[in-house]
């Protein structure tokens, strides 16, 4: 049998990583985008402020919302089938699937970028 403890390990060390960037590397300068960029995610009823992460789409208030669960739920969902059934992640891939030549990491790879381009344009605003 497979020893987990690495398994472990590796999850604290996402939870501390993740508490030192929002706590002791956090930046408060609010994060510049363009107007072009701003005037674009305001049509899709996100406002922009300020942060890396808005809290119209990452807020606690959405979270919690009905429709936030349900999109967090399907996105969820859809990330953890998708990397099941292309055999690993999208950095997994990208990094070391292309790296080795491998002919279904580009295939994915090309896969996960029309996806998002798919999402980002045809899918999103009919969401927000």
């Amino acid at each position: 049998m497979e020893n987990p403890k690495w398994n472990l390990l590796f999850l604290i060390g996402s939870i501390l990583g993740g508490w030192l960037s929002s706590t002791v590397l956090k930046n408060e300068e609010p994060m510049h985008l363009s107007t072009a960029t701003i005037s674009d995610i305001k049509k899709l009823g996100v406002d922009f402020d300020g942060q890396i992460n808005p809290s119209a789409i990452f807020g606690v208030d959405f979270a919690t919302s009905p429709k936030g669960v349900l999109i967090l739920l399907v996105g969820g969902l859809l990330v953890g089938f998708g990397s099941r059934y292309a055999g690993g992640c999208t950095s997994g891939h990208a990094i070391s699937g292309l790296s080795n030549l491998q002919m279904p990491s580009l295939l994915a790879v090309i896969g996960f970028f029309a996806g998002g381009l798919i999402m980002t344009h045809l899918l999103l605003p009919y969401i927000f």
